[in-house]
């Protein structure tokens, strides 16, 4: 039996003692080189930086836009109990006919008599040339707006979703058909109106009635282009000498005001941090540097997001565009492309959306160009470049929005407003603002970062919504 011990063994202690000073001891002595506090939470703020930034004096940016008749296309909401689903009485002034009839107990019996249905897919809802007798109300699911082609095939026209409306026949005096064919692409939940039951409810409210004989008779009466703005009176291609129009520019007499929004913090840092950890590094200005950061961060969210000036919630209607078939297709982009056809600037998805994008095209067999913009290498759609933006909500069923913005006040685009010049700014429309010391020697600085958006004309905004952006 042999015994092997540690003095026995190659590369004992003794053997490998060492011979000069450690590099583990020599640190003690040495000065580390350092980085500036890094921040996993900065991004690119594409948005930022592509805005055009308007300089808002007032605090108040006002958009005067012509007259525009409102086509009351909006967005019903409902509720939605389980698998049960009503109206919302107030939702239906959504409708075109209703826009300004206020009798909310007209509105309640109403809604009290719409029927729900399941259609599914491949079903057709209704068919082109068959009577309009019924108002549908798409509670979920996509529908299939199809139109006859020139060589009579089918065309899909546009497809529908949640909040949509089919047909307004038994709101109106006289009765038509159907234009187009509307088939459901998933399993849809609808209500529906008929006209046997919506005339019961307008010959017992004499002030429906008249709302909507009113409505009828102004449609008739008043001219409008093709972007529902007053008509302008032109004669062209006469011969002789015929009485020419007269005309008038009609102006909106409640135009759009934006007040800036402002996103604020108050940066703390003790007054002997200050005093004794200056070097090499300043650490209320390192700490200024990540909060400003962070406030810009936030300030290109609500851009995005926020309910009063955000672009997701101020898209107009219809700007607004569903995917076809969940996917970002290519037929889908070239859809919103559609909506802001005049000089298009640029695209904004989130990141995952973008490589959805890649995936659907690569299964068509299609390699969109990139294209260099500021020295990075961007993909894009039929030349328009896309930019990746985090702050684009990315729903729990996976599905996100692409938009596609026109951008400058010459073009009749999107716009950033911010105001330069406020007191003890740091950067453009950011200001510092030191508030003193408190009786724990905190040192406190206020800092605020004043901003808003607007879309000055409807068609520079379009949104591609509720793409699937899962494998």
């Amino acid at each position: 039996m042999v015994t092997i011990t540690d003095e026995s063994l190659p590369g004992s202690a003794e053997e490998f003692q060492n011979s000069s000073l450690s590099t583990t001891a020599a640190r003690n002595l040495a000065t580390t080189t350092k980085t500036p506090p890094q921040m996993q939470g900065i991004t690119s703020r594409w948005l930022l930086r592509l805005l055009p930034w308007v300089q808002v004096s007032g605090g108040t940016y006002r958009v005067n836009r012509r007259l525009a008749y409102t086509v009351g296309d909006g967005r019903i909401d409902f509720d939605i109990n389980g698998t049960d689903a009503s109206v919302i009485p107030d939702e239906l002034r959504e409708l075109r006919a209703l826009r300004d009839f206020t009798d909310t107990e007209v509105l309640a019996a109403l809604g009290r008599r719409f029927t729900q249905h399941e259609y599914a897919p491949g079903e057709l809802i209704a068919e082109a040339g068959t009577p309009d007798d019924r108002l549908v109300l798409i509670v979920h699911g996509r529908v299939d707006r199809i139109g006859a082609g020139r060589y009579d095939e089918e065309t899909t026209v546009t497809a529908l979703a949640g909040g949509d409306h089919l047909g307004d026949g038994p709101l109106t005096a006289t009765g038509g058909t159907w234009p187009f064919s509307y088939r459901a692409v998933t399993r849809v939940t609808v209500l529906s109106l008929s006209r046997q039951t919506a005339r019961e409810i307008i010959d017992r409210s004499p002030g429906l009635r008249e709302h909507l004989a009113s409505v009828e008779r102004n449609a008739t009466a008043r001219r409008a282009n093709e972007a529902g703005e007053s008509a302008v009176e032109v004669a062209s291609g006469h011969r002789g000498e015929p009485s020419l129009p007269g005309t008038f520019v009609d102006y909106d007499a409640t135009p759009r005001e934006y007040e800036l929004g402002v996103a604020q913090t108050v940066l703390r840092t003790h007054s002997r941090v200050g005093d004794l950890y200056n070097d090499p590094m300043n650490q209320v200005e390192e700490q200024l540097k990540l909060t400003i950061q962070a406030l810009r961060e936030r300030q290109e969210h609500e851009l995005i997001n926020n309910p009063e000036f955000g672009l997701l919630h101020h898209a107009d209607l219809r700007q607004r565009v569903h995917a076809r078939s969940g996917p970002p297709t290519p037929d889908d982009l070239d859809e919103l492309l559609a909506t802001v056809w005049k000089d298009p600037g640029f695209l904004l998805a989130h990141p995952q959306t973008i490589a959805a994008i890649g995936r659907e095209c690569s299964v068509r067999g299609l390699y969109p160009t990139a294209v260099d913009f500021m020295g990075h290498s961007l993909p894009s759609w039929r030349g328009v470049p896309i930019f990746p933006c985090n702050k684009i909500p990315v729903t729990k069923e996976r599905t996100s929005s692409i938009l596609l913005l026109r951008t400058g006040e010459e073009s009749q685009g999107v716009v950033g407003l911010h105001q330069t010049g406020i007191p003890d700014e740091y950067e453009p429309g950011l200001s510092v603002r030191y508030m003193g010391i408190d009786d724990r020697a905190i040192v406190k600085y206020l800092v605020s970062a004043y901003f808003s958006a607007a879309v000055l004309v409807p068609d520079a905004l379009g949104i591609l919504e509720d793409v699937q952006i899962g494998q």
